[in-house]
């Protein structure tokens, strides 16, 4: 057995605590440095993690007890803090999405392959039972040939939770390049990339008003579009229709549904590991569950970098590359009132086998 890779995290705002529970004692890494631009909370991290030093970030990238930098910026920092952590050696694990533009989500990718670096981002949800396992009934043939899709996102908005929510509202933010990604990449993982999309948008209203904490009451801009939809056209021929919005209260509908010849799917949250997977066959009286028959088990937050650092790295930088395409192309689609065709493809990230959580 080797020594533990070793981490450096730069960013430890909200979502850095559900990282820290997959990978604060996993045997297989050890966090060796956090790093943020509000140093209090740099030190309050490195004090629930054993060995951890809180450091600048300009000292984490340089330092030598890094492989790995695990960047958990606001999405307008992504491209900056990862283009540093490869010129410095670093591999570089992402918080989605890669970028804000594709053109810097491609220069990432760029970056990294010239130095030889592994590159990853997330989401890492896709790599649970939930997605995986109607991953699994598709490629065994359960609905036949798949013909279309559908995923749908909708929420209020989340300045009615979140205590800072002013990046959501932000270029690079927005319902599709932040949920989007989960339900963007759950549809890769099932009937493969995209070759072209279409895309339609809206912004219900100008500025939103912070629900929560110490900033509640306060208003906050809107730049960006607070409801988008469109059309993906995948490569085997599937469509799907996506709906993202951060101006709807709730619906019925499953967040993803995959049509086949023989049957339909109900996939569970990609925003979430697990959950029930269903099946409607051609013929039959209802929906039927399935038993989870792929995916990490039991898995949080982090398990991508895991992969990467352990397995093959599915939640590769390649396939966050293409996803952003898809995202930004559609928005570009919904701008300029035309169908456009991708650059990128990607190659379907294998199947995850059933497998228990490390000990």
């Amino acid at each position: 057995m080797g020594e533990p890779h070793r981490v450096g995290i730069v960013g430890l705002g909200v979502i850095s605590g559900a990282y820290l529970s997959t990978l604060a004692d996993h045997p297989d890494l050890r966090i060796t440095a956090v790093a943020d631009l509000d140093p209090a909370r740099a030190a309050a991290a490195a004090a629930r993690i054993p060995g951890a030093e809180a450091v600048t970030v300009d000292r984490l990238l340089g330092g030598a007890d890094v492989d790995t930098v695990l960047n958990l910026t606001v999405p307008a920092a992504h491209a900056e803090v990862a283009l540093a952590a490869i010129a410095a050696g670093k591999h570089v694990y992402a918080e989605k999405p890669l970028a804000v533009t594709f053109a810097d989500g491609r220069s990432i990718v760029d970056a990294a392959a010239a130095a030889g670096l592994r590159l990853g981002c997330a989401p890492d949800t896709v790599l649970g039972t939930g997605t995986q396992t109607a991953r699994a009934a598709i490629d065994a043939g359960l609905i036949g040939r798949p013909v279309a899709a559908s995923a749908v996102m909708v929420t209020p908005g989340h300045e009615r939770w979140h205590p800072n929510p002013d990046f959501y509202y932000l270029p690079g933010g927005g319902p599709l390049l932040d949920m989007g990604p989960y339900y963007v990449t759950s549809l890769v993982h099932l009937l493969g990339p995209v070759r072209a999309v279409t895309g339609a948008a809206s912004r219900l209203r100008p500025e939103r008003v912070i629900g929560s904490g110490p900033r509640a009451g306060e208003r906050i801009p809107v730049e960006v579009a607070s409801h988008v939809t469109g059309v993906l056209e995948h490569s085997g021929g599937a469509l799907t229709t996506i709906t993202t919005s951060f101006d709807s209260v709730a619906t019925t509908a499953a967040p993803i549904e995959v049509h086949g010849e023989t049957g339909t799917l109900r996939v569970p949250d990609p925003n979430q590991f697990d959950g029930e997977t269903r099946l409607f066959a051609l013929g039959g009286t209802g929906w039927q569950p399935l038993d989870p028959s792929a995916g990490y088990v039991g898995a949080g937050r982090g398990i991508g970098l895991v992969d990467q650092i352990t397995a093959e790295g599915r939640a590769s930088g390649a396939l966050a590359l293409h996803v952003l395409e898809i995202m930004t192309a559609l928005l570009d689609s919904a701008a300029q009132g035309r169908r456009i065709a991708l650059t990128t493809t990607a190659v379907r990230p294998s199947p995850v086998p059933l497998t228990a959580p490390a000990p």
